[in-house]
């Protein structure tokens, strides 16, 4: 088995995102499985312009970009995966630039004249199967706690996912990234008994993608879930006047 995970944090190797990633290696690795982790802020990866010269004749399916950047071998390496994994912090809600340019580059990889539906029975066109279709998992990042502020990640990749024919195995949303204090904070670990639960669920979500090639929804529950163990936190987080609470007990 052979994961390839593509980190779209701009921090790199110093974020969260990174973090986690290693996290799921681990377990990945202890199970068999080849794992790398790309990290795009260490790479070139130049913006499509929507020139659409890979469409032409001349060019079918090149990128004007060629070896002129790093996203060719990046694609390369996705191509002999087994499984793909697709990490991002929430900025403004969304993937990161960083991730969204890497993506937009597929455009040259599939023609837009060649119209198909999908699996899902969406109408598409062309694309190269043995980059796109790989099943991936997600791992999504973010400090705040609401609910709301994954959601259009999620759509976004659920969107690719009905396109692309790219079944998802595993949804890995990562809040209170403050509380779990990015990895560096063993007193809030100690603070927080629940940490070190999900960084051991993370490290299973990698045995599991190496012998199952899917996340259990045991181990996603125990990855995703709230770093405060607080009865019926899901339902009193709906309620406004406990929201104010919290917030002004944090700046005391």
């Amino acid at each position: 088995m052979k994961i390839v995970a593509i980190n779209g944090s701009h921090r790199g190797e110093r974020g969260f995102t990174q973090f986690l990633l290693e996290k799921l290696a681990v377990g990945a690795y202890e199970a068999g499985a080849e794992v790398e982790i790309v990290v795009l802020a260490r790479h070139q990866i130049n913006q499509c312009t929507g020139c659409q010269i890979c469409h032409t004749d001349g060019s079918y399916l090149e990128c004007v970009y060629g070896d002129g950047d790093d996203v060719k071998s990046i694609f390369d390496r996705m191509r002999k995966a087994d499984i793909l994994i697709f990490a991002t912090p929430v900025y403004l809600f969304g993937i990161s630039s960083l991730l969204k340019r890497f993506l937009e580059r597929i455009n040259s990889t599939g023609d837009s004249d060649r119209l198909r539906v999908s699996k899902s029975g969406l109408v598409f066109h062309h694309i190269d199967r043995e980059l796109c279709s790989k099943p991936f998992a997600l791992l999504v990042t973010c400090d705040n706690l609401e609910d709301e502020t994954p959601r259009s990640v999620i759509s976004y990749f659920t969107a690719y996912s009905r396109f692309m024919d790219a079944p998802i195995v595993g949804t890995l949303i990562r809040k209170n990234g403050v509380l779990v204090g990015h990895g560096k904070s063993s007193e809030l670990e100690q603070k927080y008994p629940r940490i070190q639960g999900v960084y051991e669920a993370y490290m299973q979500a990698g045995r599991e993608l190496a012998t199952s090639g899917r996340i259990s929804g045991k181990t996603m529950w125990r990855a995703n879930r709230h770093i405060l163990d607080v009865p019926l936190l899901g339902l009193l987080l709906k309620l406004k006047p406990i929201k104010g609470k919290m917030i002004e007990r944090a700046k005391i």
